[in-house]
């Protein structure tokens, strides 16, 4: 069945953190969902800590790149991310942010300090998941925010990970992290 959900996100963060591989994960899950997908990205001036920004789309697009004013959501590894790629949120597009100063949420911006999960669970590499399983936290409580659900995610990350075994029970268990949040 193909299901077809409308929907531009931009994944934003530096050289390092994983952009690219939850751009990919989403691309998978919108693929086993049967949904037409489209991805791009930008790297910065150098490959780990220059800037990377994502763009995903789902549905009926015929171009890759996200306007500015047009992304339903961003997803920011950084706090700096929300502050250079906001622009690109539609008018009443939501973000959820890695913000170690104020972990807090408002009706268009949630943040979460994902990098004191990572270290808590004892892998500082995976900020990139617990940042995307608070994403899907909120997508089940409030129906508004990704396309695809956690179960999804989980389908493309044991697709991906396939004869990964101890490096797919690590990404499962930071994106349960943030899916719990901050408890």
């Amino acid at each position: 069945m193909k299901e077809s959900v409308n929907q531009q996100l931009i994944i934003s963060g530096v050289g390092g953190q994983g952009v690219l591989f939850v751009t990919r994960l989403l691309a998978e899950a919108a693929i086993l969902k049967g949904m037409s997908v489209f991805t791009s990205e930008t790297h910065g001036m150098a490959q780990r800590g220059g800037t990377v920004i994502s763009h995903l789309k789902t549905g009926d697009f015929s171009s890759p790149l996200i306007r500015p004013g047009q992304a339903d959501g961003l997803l920011a590894l950084r706090a700096e991310n929300l502050r250079q790629h906001g622009a690109y949120l539609k008018t009443g597009g939501w973000a959820v942010v890695n913000d170690h100063a104020q972990a807090s949420e408002t009706s268009e911006v949630a943040s979460i300090d994902a990098d004191a999960l990572a270290g808590k669970i004892g892998n500082p590499k995976a900020v990139n998941l617990i940042l995307l399983g608070f994403a899907l936290s909120k997508d089940r409580q409030r129906k508004r925010r990704l396309f695809c659900s956690f179960e999804d995610v989980k389908a493309a990350l044991e697709k991906q990970m396939e004869y990964k075994k101890e490096m797919l029970k690590a990404s499962l268990m930071a994106i349960e992290e943030g899916v719990k949040g901050e408890e």
